[in-house]
């Protein structure tokens, strides 16, 4: 594989975990957002450090041979970690069991980095390879318990993740689903690598050369592998944030009519916010001006005309939720209407105050904003407006 290639997947990597910040620093104490930045980072310093480039770099600003080794190894061993580590977060479950398997997970591959630097301190490894360390080193003392031990490590890793993953997606739907699945393709391409690498190393032993599995073959199966893995971390996690902007802005368009009703009733001009505001900032600014219209008309409420207006529309067969919806549009309209044949603000507030049934969120709100536009009070109750000194019944 190119040199150049290695970066690919940093770059990549690299692209997500800037995109992921917003939300990290939103949500900087949640364990499952931290896991995929820290999963996204140690996956994008792998390739970056495991270039060959780099490698030389890292042996040249050190000038100890190969001591990129240990390090490409220890990062490796650290993102093998973190991937158990954002499914245990992933899954959920108890919280004293997650943090106990999260313990365990820490210590085990924490004292694979520490032994992988111990061994090469402890070996003897004069000749930089840049490319083919594993087969050139793979019978030197030290040195090959060395690279047995990290490829021992992320095999058994790339095992467990791929067993996770495969139980897990056949219990759940949709994103999540789909995400655990690229998560499997993955591991199942981080196996054949160490397929590869292993059978190049144990060739050697038995005085065989098949190098070109170690340092042809696996890289690319690598690379390809952590496109998957990217992939497979943030499709459910950036799907539940597109689904949830997508409903949110779904609300802020469905309040739209019952909003521009009320507007011309608001005691004072809305603050207007920037225009890249986001949306969930919007939709609380629509909501909050419609409860302040709601209050400005609450003298003209007729709770008698709602109840008129729900009856007629559940003779009519509408289901209970959407009557109670046109009977509350239906009033608006009138109180509306009272509002503007009260120029003057006769009327006076009454000592019973409506207050709007919420008790099913903004559904409620977004319903009656659908209602709104059709809505007319019952022929009865539009006879009269104004009822005996001027005050609208109640």
């Amino acid at each position: 594989m190119a040199s150049s290639a290695y970066y690919y997947p940093v770059v990549l990597l690299g692209l997500a975990l800037v995109f992921k910040i917003p939300g990290l620093i939103r949500a900087r104490h949640d364990p499952l957002v931290r896991s995929v930045a820290v999963v996204m980072l140690l996956g994008s310093s792998v390739f970056a450090s495991a270039a060959p480039p780099s490698i030389a770099g890292v042996n040249s600003l050190t000038g100890i041979p190969n001591v990129a080794s240990p390090l490409v190894y220890s990062l490796m061993s650290a993102f093998s970690g973190s991937c158990i580590i954002l499914l245990i977060t992933w899954r959920g479950g108890p919280a004293e069991q997650r943090r106990r398997a999260t313990r365990q997970c820490v210590i085990v591959y924490g004292g694979v980095a520490v032994a992988l630097w111990l061994l090469f301190a402890a070996g003897d490894a004069p000749v930089e390879r840049l490319r083919d360390l594993d087969t050139y080193y793979a019978t030197t003392p030290y040195m090959r318990e060395m690279i047995c031990l990290y490829l021992i490590a992320h095999t058994v890793a790339a095992f467990v993740m791929t067993s996770l993953c495969w139980r897990w997606s056949r219990s759940v739907h949709g994103l999540l689903r789909a995400g655990l699945i690229l998560l499997v393709i993955a591991y199942l391409l981080n196996l054949a690598y160490d397929a590869c690498k292993i059978t190049a190393v144990v060739a050697r032993w038995s005085g065989h050369d098949l190098d070109h599995l170690s340092t042809w073959a696996a890289p690319p199966l690598a690379a390809v592998s952590s496109l998957f893995q990217s992939s497979g971390f943030i499709l459910p996690l950036a799907g539940q944030r597109l689904i949830g902007l997508r409903r949110t802005w779904a609300r802020y368009r469905a309040l739209e009519p019952l909003w521009k009703a009320l507007r011309g009733t608001l005691p004072r001009r809305p603050v207007r916010i920037a225009w890249w505001a986001s949306v969930e900032l919007r939709l609380l600014q629509r909501e909050s001006e419609i409860h302040d219209g709601v209050l400005a008309l609450d003298p003209y409420f007729d709770p008698a005309l709602r109840l008129a207006a729900s009856a007629g529309a559940s003779s009519d067969g509408a289901p209970p939720e959407q009557a109670s919806a046109i009977g509350t549009a239906a009033m608006v309209t009138a109180a509306l209407q009272a509002r503007a044949e009260d120029p003057d603000g006769d009327i006076v507030s009454s000592a019973r105050t409506y207050q709007p049934d919420t008790s099913a969120g903004l559904g409620d709100l977004a319903a009656v904003s659908a209602a709104l536009r059709p809505a007319r009070p019952p022929k009865a109750a539009r006879l009269s407006v104004f009822g005996r000194s001027g005050v609208f019944p109640r």
